[in-house]
């Protein structure tokens, strides 16, 4: 279970000890949209979403960012169907992003997301009880599409080289 209160609590505090990492990659192409995202209406986001991502670019901040951060919120298929579906992209791009001083850790984050959104095969019983049935869980086949759409960029997050322009 997701403690929402928690999430926002670490968020805010993280921005506190770092007022201008939120700023830092505010410009960055690859967060086009960021700001104007409705992280409002998304259940449980923290209202600072925007410059934990931002914040992404700051090389002082960036470890942390990904360390105290709220994932959750990023990435995981996590129960909140809408919640993960807008952070991902950016998530997706920043980790190619060689700007980014932290891309490796966003690999790891979005190869996670993309384990927990496969989807389960009915007939195998111990998955179904482990991680419950497609049905119930609609936030996998939205993450599964979000990386489908995003899939020209998984070859070049998983190698050390820089993505092609």
């Amino acid at each position: 279970m997701i403690d929402t209160a928690a999430e926002e609590a670490m968020a805010a505090r993280f921005l506190r000890d770092h007022p201008d990492a939120g700023r830092a990659g505010a410009t960055h192409p690859a967060l086009r949209g960021c700001t104007e995202a409705p992280w409002a209406d998304l259940p449980g986001c923290p209202a600072g979403l925007p410059a934990l991502l931002h914040a992404l670019f700051d090389e002082r901040a960036a470890p942390e960012t990904v360390r105290r951060s709220p994932t959750s919120c990023w990435t995981a298929p996590s129960g909140r169907a809408p919640r993960h579906r807008p952070p991902l992209p950016f998530v997706i791009r920043l980790a190619v992003c060689p700007d980014v001083p932290v891309r490796s850790g966003l690999t790891d984050l979005v190869a996670v997301a993309a384990g927990l959104a496969e989807p389960v095969d009915p007939g195998d019983e111990h998955a179904v009880r482990l991680r419950g049935p497609d049905a119930d869980h609609p936030e996998r086949a939205l993450c599964r599409a979000v990386l489908a759409a995003h899939a020209a960029l998984v070859p070049p997050m998983m190698s050390d080289d820089p993505p092609p322009a």
